[in-house]
């Protein structure tokens, strides 16, 4: 009899471990989905969020082509025979003298197909006080300048001098103004056409959080 009692309480023990650590795994793998369905809601929550900004940026570059080709209808007819072009919509506010702005934008290569979107912060003095929005629509004649564009290596400078280092004396782009060897650059504002835009001192970036999926697309 007393055997009998040993064995049940032993038996009776080794059920209640086993139950108490089946629950305990049942919890810890509760708690691990858990965690993966939390991380795979945020990497949803931020890809639907990198989807939203990219519809946006090719809203805005379509929007800016359009309002370009109303006003310069030659435009029409060399960006999609241009090596590549990009489009740059810049909505920064300006304040006093200094003023910094900021822009997204999108460069495509007409060659190749590739797209990448980009980023700008421009730096202005003398702009004024209050809101200035433009767009910035890119022509890029050759493969060395779209390199150099899409990597954020370029340098601008005033159009006066950026035809000094081109050394090109008879290409132009019609209304256009040479911004760097081998880019012409059209400035679009709600007035129309500025002529002889100059973007010295803004600076064109990758942007790399909308680029990661979109290499050779």
């Amino acid at each position: 009899m007393k055997k009998t009692v040993v064995w049940l309480i032993t038996l009776f023990m080794f059920c209640f471990m086993t139950t108490v650590a089946f629950a305990a795994d049942t919890d810890k793998t509760s708690k691990e989905q858990a965690k993966i369905a939390k991380q795979q809601a945020k990497i949803a929550k931020e890809q639907a969020k990198i989807a939203k900004e990219k519809r946006e940026i090719d809203e805005l570059s379509a929007k800016a082509l359009t309002n370009l080709y109303e006003k310069v209808p030659a435009a029409k007819r060399i960006i999609p025979k241009s090596y590549a072009y990009a489009t740059l919509s810049n909505t920064g506010m300006k304040l006093g003298i200094l003023g910094d702005a900021h822009g997204r934008g999108l460069a495509v290569n007409n060659v190749t197909g590739e797209k990448v979107y980009m980023r700008m912060n421009e730096m202005g003095i003398g702009i004024g006080l209050g809101v200035k929005e433009y767009d910035l629509i890119f022509v890029i004649s050759n493969e060395t300048a779209w390199k150099s564009f899409i990597s954020g290596d370029i340098k601008f400078a005033s159009s006066a001098e950026a035809g000094a280092s081109d050394g090109k004396t008879g290409d132009s782009v019609e209304g256009a103004s040479i911004a760097a060897k081998g880019v012409w650059v059209y400035q679009m504002t709600k007035k129309g056409l500025t002529l002889d835009a100059s973007i010295k001192g803004t600076k064109i970036y990758p942007y790399k959080k909308l680029n990661q999926d979109t290499k050779n697309k």
